[in-house]
């Protein structure tokens, strides 16, 4: 199962489209991820119609049109792996702890709102490992050299090939 995830698209303020390679790989993808700040139904209605299954939640930044329509933390079982997604996970200091502490139930958490990318993990209580992932933005880079979005597969249960995709400047 492929996996695309992004977050943090802030459509049209920070620009006026989703790049061209992101929407490509929107069709290869088999689920797609979107950890909030979308800011206009538009965008979530073309996610909406170009995936074969999405997973999102709501942002910070997302007005009561999408708030309707989404929800805070999203909850998927992929092939055996627990998936779930949140805008906001509070500052990085202490970041795996607390989030494995509130999503004790998952093996994947995947975030947003910093729009700097982040992959760590952290033990969860009682056991096992929560994987923590933050795909960035793919048209809003702040401080970071590059846009970005992330892809992974799901094979049993298990995540796999977690890769961050650095996307071209926009002209």
């Amino acid at each position: 199962m492929r996996l695309l995830l992004t977050s943090d698209t802030h459509l049209p303020k920070r620009a006026r489209r989703l790049p061209g390679e992101l929407l490509a790989r929107i069709a290869e993808a088999d689920v797609v991820v979107h950890a909030g700040d979308w800011v206009d139904t538009d965008t979530l209605d073309l996610l909406q119609e170009r995936s074969r299954h999405l997973v999102g939640v709501y942002g910070n930044n997302d007005g009561p049109g999408l708030r309707a329509r989404l929800p805070e933390v999203a909850r998927a079982e992929l092939d055996g792996l627990r998936l779930g997604v949140v805008h906001e996970t509070g500052p990085k200091q202490g970041r795996e702890k607390r989030c494995a502490e509130r999503f004790p139930d998952l093996d994947v958490l995947v975030f947003g709102h910093s729009h700097i990318p982040w992959d760590t993990t952290a033990a969860r209580p009682g056991g096992g490992v929560l994987r923590l992932l933050n795909p960035g933005s793919p048209t809003d880079r702040r401080a970071q050299p590059h846009c970005t979005y992330m892809t992974a597969s799901v094979v049993a249960g298990e995540l796999r090939g977690v890769e961050l995709h650095r996307l071209p400047p926009r002209r």
